[in-house]
């Protein structure tokens, strides 16, 4: 398996682009079964779970067509729900985005228990739920789920808790039911409202997208279109993270500034001087880094997928902090390589921890347990004194577009050692 090696200190200058947005790709990738035509994505990332999405759809015997390193189009007129690879299935959790799709194309449709990294692993009970309400039958034999379409209709859903996946999933399965679908508690990131857009595009009836309240009319059929990914507001935030811990004045371009409002606003209390362009933010010079409590919300709050590179960045502001995780219980568990490395922290239990500060961390050796604690991970070897280790780095590919290469050119050193 391969692995980072990180020589800390380096200070980074230039500028980087942010890529598409992994949690809207996930979603328009299995969106374009929903028609027959051909459908145009551009600025797709080129990360691991966006090939395996691909994947799957090359499995089900649709035709991709490579128009740029970016961009593809898929045509899904000839498809075969029998096709689909259980084993690639398993290894994402957004394979469940495929099911709603297919359900209006199939009568029967059968996956496995979807996978992904160890914050993947979260039940679906929203998910099956609302498709037992739409008129869907639900068998599970062995692990696997088998969907049966008995003639998907409109329904009224309230989410008990808000699920980014669960609406739009579930805005899937409504666009082509008969019937009026309501959504109430619905998610309203900028990823739900991307791909809402995406949908109308192709001729779909929604009404409500980026709000908590949407509103679905089903129609008969979708066409082709083409749609551009929204940029990934997690990666600008990262990398603004990035800039920051190492005190660096890089500029992050190719990203909309409006979808991270909050962690702008905390990077301000904590007296970061940032400028704010339509498509770019710039770090600009700063002093002592002030402590902050910081707590993880639904959008338009904190994003949970931020909480574990801001935690590192804590570790270097001057004083106390907390970081309250609201979403997920076990994402604050990364905390103990922190804490190998030097980090003066108290886990007060599995929602909150408390950062004490300023620290120079020391270099260890790691492992990544998921995406966002990898990219932690990752920035705790920028700052810290000595070379860092980071192993299973695939789960850090599954997010983020050739992490180490974009960096170097900012003047880090990373090696990727197979």
């Amino acid at each position: 398996m391969p692995k980072f090696i990180i020589q800390g200190g380096a200070k980074l200058q230039g500028q980087i682009d942010v890529k598409g947005a992994k949690n809207n790709a996930l979603k328009a990738i299995p969106a374009t079964l929903l028609t027959e035509e051909r459908v145009v994505l551009k600025n797709l990332p080129n990360i691991i779970d966006i090939n395996l999405s691909i994947e799957i759809l090359k499995d089900l015997g649709a035709k991709i067509e490579k128009l740029s390193k970016d961009s593809i189009a898929i045509t899904a007129k000839n498809i075969n729900p029998k096709k689909l690879n259980s084993e690639t299935a398993r290894k994402i959790r957004t394979s469940l985005m495929f099911v709603p799709p297919l359900l209006h194309r199939f009568k029967i449709v059968e996956i496995p228990h979807p996978g992904g990294c160890v914050i993947g692993k979260r039940p679906i009970n929203f998910f099956l739920d609302f498709l037992r309400d739409m008129n869907v039958k639900i068998e599970i034999h062995n692990g696997i789920y088998r969907f049966i379409n008995n003639g998907m209709r409109g329904c009224k859903y309230v989410f008990p808790k808000i699920s980014h996946t669960g609406t739009e999933a579930l805005i899937m399965a409504a666009v082509l039911s008969h019937g009026k679908t309501e959504i109430k508690n619905a998610a309203c990131e900028p990823e739900v409202a991307a791909l809402c857009e995406m949908l109308n595009q192709m001729g779909a009836n929604i009404v409500g997208a980026g709000t908590h309240s949407i509103t679905i009319n089903g129609v008969k059929k979708l066409k082709s279109t083409e749609f551009t990914i929204i940029p990934d507001r997690i990666e600008a935030g990262s990398f603004l993270c990035i800039g920051i811990a190492t005190r660096s004045n890089i500029k992050i371009t190719k990203c909309d500034p409006s979808h991270l409002e909050i962690p702008i606003k905390i990077l301000n209390q904590m007296g970061v001087n940032l400028e704010i362009g339509k498509n770019y933010i710039q770090i600009k010079d700063f002093k002592k880094l002030k402590p902050v409590d910081i707590t993880t919300h639904e959008y338009p709050g904190f994003p949970t997928d931020l909480q574990s590179c801001y935690t590192v960045l804590l570790t270097q502001a001057n004083g106390m902090s907390m970081m309250h995780e609201t979403i997920y219980e076990s994402r604050l568990f990364f905390t103990d390589f922190l804490s190998r490395m030097g980090a003066k922290l108290v886990l007060c239990d599995p929602h909150r921890v408390v950062i004490n500060g300023p620290v120079k961390l020391s270099a260890k050796k790691m492992e990544s347990p998921d995406i966002r604690a990898g990219l932690a991970m990752l920035i705790a070897g920028l700052i810290a004194q000595g070379e860092t280790h980071i192993d299973n780095i695939q789960q850090i590919d599954r997010g983020y577009e050739n992490i180490e290469k974009r960096l170097n050119k900012l003047g880090a050193n990373i090696k990727r050692e197979e």
